[in-house]
């Protein structure tokens, strides 16, 4: 697992040199045929991405939003989101990140965060504490669902859903992206609930949860790997899971 860490470790850090350069400067930016925005560092760091692999770990399959999939010859896989939040990136808001995973027979063990502009990363990996920066984090206690703090990207992925868990909740937090889930994983959020996320949009994020004490999966309870169907829910305090899927079902 260590030699796995240095490796996604080495991909954040060219990851983050790439798209410094472009933060809040003038580039291009396409609407692609779901409608959401790419740009070109999202290009940029993704082809960067694979040629590290291809380089390091041939044998692996890849998994990205922008260049689709390349067939494992064993059983890992990793996936990448070069900039998740590319919304944010575009108006010049540091709350996106860079998402890479490594999944083993489709079942996500090692996970990181990295945000190139503050310089904050965090790394999840199987049976290991999750750190932030190189220290470890920890979920908040918050075992009563009235008391927590819930996030979403937006109201319109979870549209049955919000309002109920408004008035049941301390409050809604909205956007963030991938950051939210960091906040969570060091107890500023109780549960993020999103649906239609994509395999790149998740899979580096159960590690990243789990490690720190939470719990992630999908609205069934069912643990989450690159084949589930893109409804996630992720909770710090343990307390709050059966509450929450009472809800969601």
């Amino acid at each position: 697992m260590q030699d796995f860490i240095k490796l996604a470790n080495h991909l954040a850090d060219e990851a983050g040199d790439i798209i410094r350069p472009y933060f809040r400067s003038n580039f291009d930016v396409e609407t692609k045929s779901d409608e959401s925005p790419v740009t070109t560092a999202d290009r940029a760091v993704e082809k960067r991405l694979r040629e590290l692999v291809e380089e390091h770990r041939p044998e692996d399959g890849i998994i990205g939003e922008e260049y689709g999939i390349k067939t494992s010859k064993n059983q890992y896989e990793w996936v990448f989101d070069p900039i998740d939040g590319t919304k944010s990136f575009v108006i010049g808001r540091p709350t996106f990140g860079t998402l890479i995973a490594l999944c083993e027979n489709g079942v996500p063990i090692l996970g990181i965060i990295d945000q190139p502009i503050s310089k904050e990363r965090w790394v999840g990996a199987k049976s290991q504490p999750t750190t932030f920066n190189g220290n470890n984090v920890n979920v908040r206690y918050c075992p009563s669902l009235s008391d927590a703090r819930l996030s979403c990207t937006a109201p319109d992925q979870i549209p049955q859903h919000w309002e109920n868990l408004k008035e049941k909740s301390a409050f809604f937090a909205w956007g963030g992206d991938c950051y939210a889930y960091a906040m969570l994983s060091m107890g500023g959020l109780d549960v993020v609930i999103e649906d239609l996320l994509a395999t790149y949009d998740y899979a580096a994020l159960p590690p990243i949860i789990e490690g720190a004490g939470g719990w992630m999966g999908d609205w069934n309870g069912n643990s989450l790997t690159t084949e589930s169907k893109g409804d996630v829910l992720a909770i710090g305090d343990i307390a709050l899971k059966d509450q929450m899927l009472e809800i969601l079902n």
